[in-house]
């Protein structure tokens, strides 16, 4: 049985552009060579943090939407640990109620990007 999890995550704010995405599609592939099925995704940019991490205090924020077995998840995080590129991370399990959320703001999402 699949479950509904999000992964947010921070790359460091040293990166280009390019390798930023590049860091991305490797967790992305990393997911669908295991099996996962990503849903959404949604880079949010350059951010300022609320406090340093490792003496910055910016960051690329990023957040992955995907289905899977349970059983990744401790393999999926262990990438990211080992990661330098990764500042911090967060998985989370969707219940029924985050999941409709999720998919509320995916439509929503959707429907400016349409309008434009």
């Amino acid at each position: 049985m699949k479950n509904h999890y999000e992964a947010a995550f921070i790359l460091t704010p040293v990166l280009s552009d390019v390798q930023m995405k590049e860091a991305v599609e490797k967790f992305k592939g990393f997911l669908t060579e295991n099996g996962a099925e990503i849903e959404n995704e949604e880079e949010w940019g350059l951010r300022k943090l609320a406090y340093p991490i490792q003496k910055k205090s910016t960051g690329f924020y990023c957040l992955l939407q995907f289905a899977c077995e349970p059983s990744l998840i401790a393999k999926f995080e262990l990438q990211m640990r080992r990661d330098e590129r990764i500042m911090r991370f967060l998985t989370f399990r969707l219940d029924k109620y985050a999941l409709e959320y999720a998919e509320r703001r995916m439509n929503k999402q959707k429907n400016t990007e349409e309008g434009k």
